[in-house]
């Protein structure tokens, strides 16, 4: 009996290791995301146009170069859910490009970190798992980090650009409460539908051709690398971590975008937005060292009855 506990909690041990490295990895990838929205210097729609359309054409090929039977089956054995995720992710994308465009990127990314709330509060409504109290601590202390922010913005012109990030961190948490709740999804060609839900959502608002060279290169960066990349493995995590854990890694973004964006083009947030961001990234490391002290608690309970 000892030894089969031992070796459950060896395999829910890696188990956790892969989610950990896979969402650090697509976090990572993500984080250079408004730095080549940015360069692509061009407006919203055709951001959006480009980005969806070398998302889907790009994940099309490796769903097709890959062989496996039916590269899109899954929106016929599980279509409403495997529609509707799709469906958010295209959406993700638009708001996030729009909040780039309309306030800072430090703000943007800072309060898309509040996705942990959202997935937290449909993880608890649709009963997929027990959320444990740290974790709704953490909750609280990040969304006092996004009031600053907000703080930050009054009398700027960028509550429009803060609201709309609102609207990602709610569609960010509801897809990946989506995503824990149905494993048995295959990712990549969710994403890959998703680009294509974002490219015909702004088709007729955007002026595709009216993008310069360097703009078409950032962009091509963007939509065949980068956030194919970035989707799929953050996506991808959710077979192995809570929905709220994944969302919490999303708060690496904070630090990393503001950062690139910094370096390469001098971009200064307002100072209430270090102020939120510290308290939220804080809250992130000290919610993961507790989650491990928990984890190696229940193993030595477990051990000890067995």
């Amino acid at each position: 009996m000892g030894q089969e506990a031992e070796s459950k909690f060896q395999a829910e041990a890696r188990e956790r290791k892969v989610g950990l490295m896979v969402v650090m990895a697509g976090v990572m990838a993500i984080s250079f995301d408004a730095l080549l929205i940015r360069l692509a210097d061009t407006f919203t729609w055709n951001v959006v146009f480009w980005r969806g359309l070398f998302t889907f054409l790009s994940l099309a090929v490796v769903l097709y170069g890959s062989k496996r039977g039916r590269p899109f089956g899954v929106f016929a054995q599980f279509p409403k859910v495997a529609w509707a995720s799709a469906f958010l992710f295209g959406t993700g994308g638009l708001f996030f490009v729009s909040s780039v465009m309309f306030t800072s990127v430090a703000n943007t990314v800072v309060i898309i970190s509040s996705a942990p709330l959202f997935a937290a509060l449909f993880t608890r409504i649709f009963g997929i798992e027990r959320i444990p109290w740290r974790t709704w601590m953490a909750i609280c202390l990040a969304l006092c980090g996004v009031f600053l922010v907000f703080a930050g913005s009054l009398g700027q012109g960028a509550l429009i650009g803060d609201c709309i990030a609102v609207l990602a961190a709610c569609n960010a948490g509801g897809n990946l409460t989506m995503l824990r709740r149905h494993p048995q999804l295959g990712r990549m060609p969710l994403v890959c539908i998703g680009g294509l839900i974002m490219a015909v959502m702004v088709w007729p608002l955007a002026d595709p051709l009216q993008v310069s060279p360097q703009g078409f290169f950032y962009l091509g960066i963007m939509g065949l690398v980068q956030m194919p990349l970035a989707l799929f493995l953050i996506a991808q995590s959710t077979r192995y971590l809570p929905s709220p854990e994944v969302s919490l890694f999303l708060i690496v973004e904070t630090v990393l975008s503001p950062i690139w964006v910094w370096c390469v083009l001098g971009e200064v947030p307002p100072g209430m937005t270090y102020v939120g961001g510290s308290l939220i990234v804080l809250t992130l490391i000290l919610h993961s060292w507790m989650g491990m002290r928990e984890v190696k608690r229940l193993r030595r309970v477990a051990l000890a009855k067995a």
